[in-house]
This record gives C-alpha cells, sequence and structure tokens, in this order.
C-alpha cells in the first residue's frame, strides 16, 4: 500500500500564496516612492512665480518633519503602544536617533554650500557617487556581502545616473555663448572635497538609520517617533537661526506645497518601513527609479522634450535589478 504524503515543505500552496503576497505589497510600497519621488521636482517647478521659489524652504522641511512626527505618533496611539509615551525613555535608547538627524541636516547645508564652487549640472552627475558610497557603507557598517554581481548592478546604477544626468544637460554652444559668464560646466578642487563629503555623508545617514532601527526590538512608529522629534528640533533651529527676514515661515504656500508636504511625509515613512523590513540597497534603486518617473512627469506636465537617449538608463537600471535581485 502506497502512502502518499502532502508537500507542506517550502513550495507549499500557503507558502508560496505568502510570498506572493509579500512580494505585491512590496511592489506597491516600492512604486509608490518611485512616483512620490519622481514627483517631487516637476511639483517644485509648478510652484515657482517668476521662476523663483516662492516660499521659505526650509520652512518646507520642518513642515515635512512635523507632518511625520506627528503621523507617527498617531500611529502609536491607534495601534496601542501609548503606554510607552507615559514615562520618559532612557537616553542610551534615545541618543542614538538624532544622528540621523544631525547628518541630514549637515547634508542640507552642504547642498546649498556646493553650489558656490560648482554648477548645478556638475553637482547633479557628481552626486550620483552616493550609490557606490552607500553600497560600500552598507557592506563595512552592517557587515553585509555583496557577490560580484551585485557590485556590478550597483556600478550600473551609478552610471545611469551619470547618463540621465547627462542626457538632460544643456551643452549647445550658440553663437555668442562665449560672451556668457565664463563656462557652463565648473568645479573646482574645494567642490569635488565637497561633493566626496556630501556623498559620504548621505551614505552614512541611510546606513546609520538602518542599523538603529534594525537593532532595537521596538515598534516601528515608536523609533519613528524618536526620529522625527529630533528631526523637527534641529530642523527648526536650523530655520529660525538662518530665516530669511524677507519671508515670514509660511508665506508662498501653496495647495502644490501642501502636496509635497504631504508626499514627501509619506515617503519617510515609507523609506523607514524599508531600511527597517528590507534593505539600504533597495533605496538605491527606488532613487534611480525615480529619476526615469521624474523625466516622464517633466514630460507629461512642464512639456520638457525626451531623447531616444533616455532609454539607455531606463535599460541600465533594469539590467541592474535582474542582476542585483535575481
Amino acid at each position: 500500500m502506497m502512502i502518499v504524503v502532502q508537500n507542506v515543505g517550502p513550495s507549499s500552496p500557503a507558502r508560496i500564496k505568502r510570498q506572493w503576497v509579500t512580494r505585491i505589497r512590496w511592489g506597491v510600497l516600492f512604486g509608490l516612492m518611485v512616483l512620490i519621488y519622481g514627483s517631487h521636482a516637476p511639483l517644485i517647478t509648478l510652484t515657482k512665480v517668476d521662476g523663483q521659489v516662492p516660499f521659505y524652504p526650509s520652512s518646507c522641511v520642518v513642515m515635512i518633519e512635523l507632518a511625520k512626527l506627528l503621523i507617527s505618533l498617531a500611529t502609536l496611539v491607534l495601534t496601542g503602544g501609548a503606554a510607552a509615551l507615559h514615562a520618559l525613555p532612557p537616553l542610551d535608547l534615545v541618543a542614538p536617533y538624532a544622528v540621523p538627524a544631525i547628518l541630514y541636516a549637515l547634508n542640507n547645508n552642504l547642498v546649498v554650500l556646493m553650489q558656490a564652487y560648482m554648477d548645478p549640472s556638475s553637482y547633479q552627475v557628481l552626486s550620483n557617487l552616493k550609490i557606490a558610497s552607500t553600497a560600500l557603507l552598507y557592506c563595512l557598517c552592517l557587515g553585509k556581502r555583496l557577490r560580484p554581481v551585485q557590485w556590478i548592478a550597483v556600478g550600473l546604477l551609478m552610471a545611469a545616473g551619470v547618463c540621465h544626468t547627462y542626457s538632460s544637460l544643456d551643452l549647445a554652444d550658440p553663437a555668442g555663448a562665449e560672451a556668457e559668464e565664463g563656462p557652463r560646466l565648473h568645479i573646482t578642487a574645494w567642490g569635488l572635497f565637497l561633493v566626496l563629503v556630501y556623498c559620504s555623508v548621505s551614505g552614512l545617514a541611510a546606513v546609520y538609520t538602518e542599523r538603529v532601527l534594525k537593532s532595537q526590538k521596538l515598534p516601528l512608529s515608536l523609533q519613528n517617533l524618536y526620529l522625527y522629534v529630533f528631526g523637527v528640533a534641529i530642523n527648526g533651529l536650523s530655520c529660525f537661526s538662518f530665516a530669511a527676514s524677507e519671508k515670514s515661515f509660511l508665506e508662498g504656500y501653496s495647495g502644490v506645497v501642501w502636496v509635497i508636504i504631504a508626499g514627501q511625509a509619506a515617503n519617510g515613512l515609507l523609506m523607514s518601513v524599508v531600511l527597517k523590513h528590507g534593505s539600504g540597497i533597495t533605496r538605491l534603486f527606488v532613487i534611480s527609479c525615480s529619476m526615469l518617473v521624474n523625466a516622464l512627469l517633466s514630460w507629461a506636465i512642464l512639456g520638457l522634450q525626451l531623447t531616444l537617449f533616455y532609454l539607455l538608463p531606463v535599460s541600465m537600471i533594469g539590467l541592474a535589478a535582474y542582476l542585483y535581485y535575481r
């Protein structure tokens, strides 16, 4: 008599179903993040009046951090975690969450400082080095190892970013261009140094945040609460310390600005899910794919022209994803 044993192992229908549900959830999460990231620059462009942003950018950063803080607090209360707020947490528990806020605030100021030592196009091209710095710090700080083919995928992501930026540059030299203010592309040695610092700090901030979120067995909403308390405090202090006297805090805010704030707040919270339960490398794919969405939205909303060269970074990012996750 033959005994038939049902398959309840790794390939059982229930397990396969759970795997597909997980993949769909991550796919939806990834798609939302790419869409929000990619729509940021076109939305900023829509807010401009006579070519200028009508609001104080630092106040927008503070409002984004405040929105993330309030959403994290509401989520914590609704999920029954309000008991954690009845007593002050130990200093050694919350102090690590101040580091990402300091690093991100430093990077925001570096972006402004670098503009004095290079043109914006050079910054856009060289800032893709943060892909390599993040991957390197991901291995060094978290003890992860990437296979050679995965390093190739990271290299393709960085090359795709450079190609996409290059394809959007206006390198034409029309008659009389030489009479304009100096060369269109320029960078100083100090500017190159600042770019390297910026890329290193960017990678360190992402990797450190991932390490903190994964090392502490706390609800993610509580961890986000700690993160954004420091985010509001540090960015608020920076905003009010260097506030431009000619603009009030909420001056120039429109409906589009509030959409930007809501979108960036949602993206920050979604990114914490990725860093808590996924990988910082996934963040790099989100950023790379968002460049392509940015170009498509700029074409659809702002009427910017796309060329066949656009297909090159698209292909490179697709190949990078295949190589990394196969």
